[in-house]
């Protein structure tokens, strides 16, 4: 309760000061401080300094003024030079695909095996497994990679 009088309180001040209403303040003798419009018994008046103030930027008309434009011959020899950056990331891409593709099916051809205490040759599939996983993930990387850079040339004009 006593929370919400004091926020009354400090509301009614904050709007009388915007008003450049005279302000009173009193503490009785329990300590409570009371912030007033009207003059209380008590209380005395605050002198309190106008609030700084400033004036607004100037707007801007369009958002792109004063930034630096190119002309079109500049832009179409930076898009050229894209375009041939990412033709040559997609042909690296490419290659690196075949090789994850070409170690999965060398990695799911050769199972992993390992040699008992009987002399017998046993299978590990935890680790078969395992490094198909691996080789797995590594051709859909490469996979998701491609489609990426298609999609990057796809939007070039």
């Amino acid at each position: 309760m006593k929370l919400r009088y004091l926020l009354v309180l400090c509301g009614s001040a904050a709007f009388a000061l915007s008003a450049n209403a005279d302000i009173y303040k009193r503490v009785d003798e329990d300590g409570h401080v009371t912030y007033s419009s009207t003059p209380l018994k008590g209380a005395k008046k605050l002198h309190l300094e106008p609030l700084p103030t400033m004036a607004p930027p100037p707007k801007m008309s369009n958002a792109s003024e004063g930034f630096p434009r190119v002309n079109s011959e500049t832009q179409g020899r930076r898009d050229d030079k894209r375009r041939r950056i990412l033709e040559d990331e997609l042909a690296t891409e490419l290659q690196a695909l075949d090789d994850a593709r070409a170690r999965l099916k060398d990695g799911q051809d050769n199972p992993e095996v390992y040699q008992g205490a009987d002399g017998k040759t046993y299978r590990n599939v935890a680790k078969y497994e395992e490094k198909v996983n691996a080789l797995q993930e590594e051709v859909r990387s490469h996979e998701q990679n491609v489609e990426a850079l298609k999609t990057e040339l796809s939007n070039l004009r």
